[in-house]
């Protein structure tokens, strides 16, 4: 194997350093040893299925079209899949110069591309997803054994789902790298950045989790000997010490977002999510009951959206929980946004800003297009201003669009940028009484990850990589020209590759695959939907 990438999701400084200096991390201490150690400055967002397209393909998210875990239709939305990366992946162009690969459990492949090569998908995927080649997945567990892309729902409290995971992660790997005998390998952990989602403040169990992350480390290394190693993480992650901070009650109390009662809007589920769903008893177990007895209180309150019942049905709701909701769907259907009437507002937090209702691009646009500046200069202006109930800024940074996305999907983007300061704010797009609140989660994600690279072929320079500067730099190493697209530079650590020119993207108009509920669930209840 000539370069292995390794991805460790939300890995960074804060959280490997004591593991550094207990001893916890032989094979990543001897990487950050013998290569160079950095920290990678993340995009915006910082969020997963943004921020690794974005380290696959070399650029930013205007031009391969992914923002968020989410993909609008008008004011519809779907969970995100591979199809909306509408740029080459690495392995893709390694494919273009008869170069063979070995990719597990990458976030957002999902479908997978046909390529020289072998692709298990990873985070957004279904359980049990497509991959490539047809039948390869089979081939897998008939080597090693169950392979799951999520544990099971009784396994969140469970700290050896987790691990297990993770091994198979490795497992499979090894056995595919063995049968494909690819010269790029990239093999990735989701579980360093689920375990502070789902079980925030556990110092035991992320220990663990990284001893096991290690572990595999060490037995792909030893077991295949690449030439150069990098390991990457997409974002850092911390405490969050704010305040929580609802885009739409603020957008509303200043004239912006309207609100309807009639049920036609999007209903504000995360007064259902923290102050019911998450206090249920210890039952998770589902039934079509449950289902029928949802499905008649949404028909009562008149919540339309199609994906609701599935959603709270897979979420392993107990019947306790259950007898409560009613109640709770009428209060939080009784005041809902009213997107296509409204001016501006936020679709969903994980997009990290405000989209303007425009006439002529939004299905049932407001605002005309020769105010659109007025009304973005205003809204500005306005969020630029926001402080907390102590006197602290909300935002470190508010600015048009342009200034963050570039390309040909720019527009998909939200109109506003909105950065809290120093992420540590925790932004919603709640609609409820007031526009402050606790942060609605205590552990969440940090501008930096890591950038470590090791190898005889290394050189041992001062470097401030970015993550778009990877995919260039990986393609370098294997003396392969980087994508002439790309928005990253070959960093000084590998001998450069001049960049060319590839056949453009295309994309299959036809198709129309899309996210699985399923996988809408498990965003949800890791805190990245606000069911909205």
């Amino acid at each position: 194997m000539d370069v292995l990438l390794i991805g460790i999701d939300a890995a960074c400084r804060r959280i490997l350093e004591p593991l550094f200096a207990d001893d916890r991390l032989p094979a990543l201490s001897s990487l950050l040893a013998d290569g160079v150690a950095v920290p990678l400055e993340s995009h915006v967002p910082p969020w997963t299925p943004a921020m690794w397209p974005s380290i696959y393909t070399g650029v930013n998210p205007g031009k391969h079209g992914v923002f968020s875990f989410l993909h609008y239709e008008g004011y519809d939305w779907d969970v995100i899949s591979a199809e909306q990366v509408r740029e080459h992946a690495l392995w893709e162009l390694l494919d273009y110069h008869d170069e063979t690969s070995v990719v597990v459990n990458v976030p957002v492949t999902h479908p997978p591309s046909s390529f020289d090569g072998a692709l298990l998908p990873g985070y957004t995927a279904p359980e049990s997803p497509d991959c490539h080649p047809p039948g390869v997945l089979k081939a897998v567990t008939d080597a090693i054994g169950p392979y799951q892309l999520y544990p099971d729902r009784d396994g969140t409290t469970n700290p050896d789902a987790y691990t297990e995971l993770v091994g198979q992660r490795g497992a499979a790997f090894r056995y595919l790298a063995e049968q494909y005998d690819p010269s790029f390998g990239f093999l990735q952990f989701q579980a360093t950045d689920t375990v502070f989602h789902e079980h925030p403040g556990d110092h035991t169990l992320v220990e663990a989790i990284y001893e096991r992350v290690d572990t595999e480390i060490e037995r792909t290394l030893d077991q295949f000997d690449p030439n150069t190693v990098f390991v990457v993480s997409d974002h850092g992650i911390g405490e969050y010490t704010g305040v929580g901070f609802r885009m739409n009650t603020f957008l509303e109390r200043h004239g912006y977002v309207e609100t309807t009662e009639s049920g036609a809007g999007m209903p504000s589920w995360e007064p259902i999510r923290d102050g019911q769903l998450r206090s249920g008893g210890d039952d998770t177990s589902a039934s079509p009951e449950l289902l029928t007895h949802i499905g008649a209180a949404l028909s009562r309150v008149g919540i339309t959206t199609r994906r609701v019942g599935r959603l709270l049905d897979r979420a392993g709701l107990t019947d306790t929980v259950a007898s409560i909701v009613p109640d709770g769907l009428v209060r939080a259907g009784q005041r809902q946004i009213d997107f296509p009437s409204s001016r501006a507002f936020m679709r969903a937090r994980i997009e990290l800003g405000v989209r303007i209702n425009l006439e002529g691009r939004d299905p049932a646009g407001v605002v005309a297009p020769e105010e659109y500046d007025a009304v973005r200069s205003s809204l500005i202006e306005l969020l630029s201003g926001v402080k907390t109930p102590g006197g602290e800024p909300v935002f470190e940074r508010v600015g048009p669009r342009e200034e963050f996305f570039d390309g040909p999907y720019a527009d998909e983007a939200v109109d506003i940028v909105t950065i809290p300061n120093e992420y540590n704010h925790f932004l919603t797009a709640d609609l409820l009484a007031e526009p402050f609140g606790p942060p609605g989660q205590p552990w969440n994600h940090k501008r930096e990850g890591i950038f470590i690279a090791a190898g005889t072929d290394i050189e041992h320079a001062r470097i401030s990589p970015h993550l778009f500067d990877v995919a260039p730099t990986v393609l370098s190493a294997l003396e392969i020209p980087p994508s002439d697209r790309m928005d990253g530079t070959v960093l000084p650590i590998v001998e450069p590759v001049a960049p060319q020119s590839y056949p453009p993207y295309e994309t299959d108009e036809s198709d129309t695959r899309g996210g699985d509920g399923a996988v809408a669930d498990r965003l949800a209840t890791l805190g990245y939907l606000d069911r909205t």
